[in-house]
């Protein structure tokens, strides 16, 4: 194997090596008697399955079985990309559409209200998803190239077919009382990093309707539905794995109860039948499914641990990268699952209007963590768009923002956030 320039060799001579080994390794937990109870119900681990950075990442790592010699230079300090923009540019420019940091660096733009489009069709050297800029703005893409180290290619000749006009759609993202949403703290924070201006909105504005005066985009982050709803012991203390709240009495004062109750969840089908998109992540997908009423079934709800379990792992995915969802992606890819829902898309008569964006593989599904009960999960849905109404919903199962970490799959959120193609 020839690696060029620029790649990096870490060698395992030194102390740190378990974490070394543990950050970029593939990982398998351990199945036997020592993670399973006497009647073979698996111990769930105190975290995660595995903790393999570079897998959330999407970096490719390849394990050597000899030390290598090779013109090195020793790493001492981070390395800061440095963006360039091309000195000569008539057509206009290109950003890298497969770069996180593209978005950032699109946010900028936005951000000075210069013009950007997208690209929809492979041409010329073009991929779905690349951003073209306008000719004339080398101060600004200056800066954007500074702050966020991607570069600004130039456009071979003008584009007229195969783009589209984007632009930012306005983002609103449920945050509630009591015990507070861990999941919707780290995607906030996501959100400012990346530059995505949104707006915090709680129990009170969603229960006056009328959101697409405000909202393209509503979000609702990893949580369970009584919860969001406010069922009488229909909750969790924060997003995954928080202690029910069925036993706590409620002193609180009502004006800073959680729970949006039915009036709320018909204000959330009012914005979404309207034209607006919905967009859940991991277990607010039973939310959308089930009081929405959507042609969709978590398949591997109710399996008992016995027959399938799988605590924080990377799994093997198939990707429709044609799909705006996915611009940017690889057609192959891993996402994090952890205790994640995982769908079959029942069929009606307006499948047209339903997209199945990722599926996991078809076998050897797992790439690193645990995984038992294989067969549940091989050639379920892990990510959907379904048609509801003017508008959508936006099924993703997986951890597409872990505590961001899991800079591989953030694309698949983010293109949900920018405009898409006419359809």
């Amino acid at each position: 194997m020839t690696y060029p320039a620029g790649s990096f060799y870490v060698p395992l001579a030194q102390p740190k090596m378990g974490l070394i080994r543990y950050l970029l390794g593939e990982t398998h937990y351990m199945d036997n008697e020592h993670t399973r109870r006497p009647d073979g119900t698996p111990i769930r681990p105190y975290d995660m399955g595995q903790d393999v950075l570079a897998e959330y990442m999407g970096i490719r790592v390849d394990p050597l079985n000899e030390a290598v010699k090779g013109d090195f230079a020793k790493v001492t300090a981070p390395i800061v990309p440095a963006g360039q923009v091309a000195a000569n540019a008539p057509f206009g420019y290109v950003l890298d559409g497969r770069l996180n940091d593209s978005f950032r660096a699109v946010n900028l733009l936005w951000d000075k209200n210069v013009a950007v489009r997208r690209v929809n069709t492979a041409a010329d050297g073009l991929r779905p998803g690349d951003w073209i800029v306008p000719a004339g703005q080398d101060a600004v893409l200056a800066d954007a190239a500074r702050l966020t180290g991607v570069g600004f290619t130039a456009l071979k000749a003008a584009v007229t077919k195969g783009v589209h006009d984007a632009r930012r759609l306005r983002i609103g993202m449920y945050q509630r009382y009591r015990g507070g949403n861990m999941d919707e703290g780290w995607t906030r924070w996501l959100f400012e990093q990346w530059g995505f201006p949104f707006t915090q909105v709680y129990d009170a504005e969603i229960l006056k309707g009328n959101l697409n005066a405000k909202y393209d985009v509503f979000i609702f982050a990893d949580d369970a539905t009584g919860t969001i709803t406010g069922e009488p012991g229909g909750g969790r203390g924060e997003g995954r794995g928080g202690a029910a709240f069925a036993s706590i009495p409620n002193t609180t004062p009502p004006e800073y109860r959680s729970g949006i109750g039915a009036e709320g969840v018909n204000a959330i089908k009012d914005f979404v039948q309207k034209g607006g998109t919905l967009v859940t992540l991991g277990g607010a997908t039973d939310f959308a499914i089930t009081r929405l009423g959507l042609p969709v079934r978590n398949a591997v709800a109710g399996l008992d641990t016995k027959e399938f379990f799988c605590p924080g792992s990377t799994l093997r995915v198939n990707i429709d990268n044609t799909n705006p969802l996915a611009y940017g992606m690889p057609s192959e890819g891993l996402v994090l699952f952890h205790y994640s829902p995982a769908f079959d898309v029942v069929a009606t008569d307006f499948n047209d209007r339903n997209s199945i964006i990722v599926r996991y593989a078809e076998r050897n599904v797992e790439r690193s963590g645990w995984l038992n009960g294989e067969k549940y999960l091989a050639g379920k849905t892990a990510m959907a768009s379904i048609g509801y109404g003017q508008g959508r919903v936006v099924l993703i199962g997986f951890r597409t923002q872990n505590r961001a970490q899991t800079h591989g799959t953030y694309k698949f959120l983010f293109n949900a956030l920018v405009s898409q193609p006419a359809r």
